[in-house]
């Protein structure tokens, strides 16, 4: 597997202290995703937990609905001219029985920070693609228990102590406990490796539970919440209107703004108690 972290020489300007040290980075490479052998995606992500981040992935894009509908995961050769395999070409099978998806070179999947076909239509989309419904799960988080989880996460964040470069997310009960943690330098590939770690351990849908993300609460996250049945996503910074347009409609509960003591839930507040 490739690094994580390099270490580069960097100049160190503060007021008029001028010094020359040694940084710590984190690593950011292309996964091409394949699919029985053809191109899917390619995603900016860092290395770790690829399994996982490629699973999340298909889950949250409608493709298989359990990690079960994957039938082998492997590393393709890389492209160096040593030999060497580089790690950042994955391809997948899906299980017998499983519907590939119509994937053809002149529409890929896209991941990026944007919804990429955004409005009404993504909306239906969604609702329609989804095979759970979040809007019937009856968990209650209380208002002390949410405030708590933020310190928690940046507790977990082993990468962002050392290189203050990461996105983070968790999937988290109402007792606060953190089922799992990953970092990314991509917001939406933290999410996919949370989900795709828990679809493995723990099956979908992901009821009961709640999604916790280090930064805003796009359409993209609340999606891919919506998509592994989690009924409550809960963010340090804004949502965006879509998000919470996205969230009304399937009746998931939506949080932001989670500092300090404070909070805004725009949608699904029944399941948020104050204390």
């Amino acid at each position: 597997m490739g690094r994580v972290t390099v270490r580069e020489r960097v100049r160190r300007i503060s007021g008029s202290t001028v010094r020359d040290r040694v940084d710590t980075l984190i690593v950011e490479e292309p996964l091409e995703i394949r699919l029985g052998g053809r191109a899917l995606t390619v995603t900016m992500r860092t290395p770790g937990h690829d399994f996982e981040l490629v699973t999340g992935f298909l889950i949250g894009e409608g493709v298989i609905a359990a990690a079960d509908d994957v039938r082998t995961l492997r590393y393709c050769a890389g492209s160096t001219e040593d030999g060497v395999n580089t790690y950042n070409v994955l391809d997948v099978v899906l299980a017998p029985g499983v519907p590939q998806p119509d994937v053809s070179v002149e529409r890929n999947f896209y991941t990026t920070s944007s919804c990429g076909v955004c409005g009404k239509a993504s909306l239906d989309a969604v609702r329609t693609r989804s095979r759970f419904t979040v809007a019937d799960d009856d968990v209650r988080f209380s208002a002390e228990v949410l405030a708590a989880l933020p310190d928690r996460l940046r507790g977990a964040q082993k990468l962002f102590e050392r290189t203050g470069g990461l996105h983070a997310a968790a999937l988290v009960t109402p007792d606060g406990d953190l089922l799992a943690v990953r970092e990314d330098v991509g917001r939406h590939n933290a999410v996919d490796k949370v989900v795709g770690h828990a679809a493995t351990q723990r099956g979908l849908p992901l009821g009961g539970t709640g999604l916790l993300v280090s930064g805003r609460a796009s359409f993209e996250l609340t999606q891919k919440a919506v998509m592994a049945g989690i009924p409550l996503l809960a963010a340090v910074s804004a949502p965006s209107s879509l998000a919470v347009e996205l969230a009304a409609e399937t009746g998931m509960s939506l949080v932001g703004f989670l500092r300090g003591d404070s909070m805004n839930v725009y949608t699904g507040a029944h399941r948020v108690v104050a204390d």
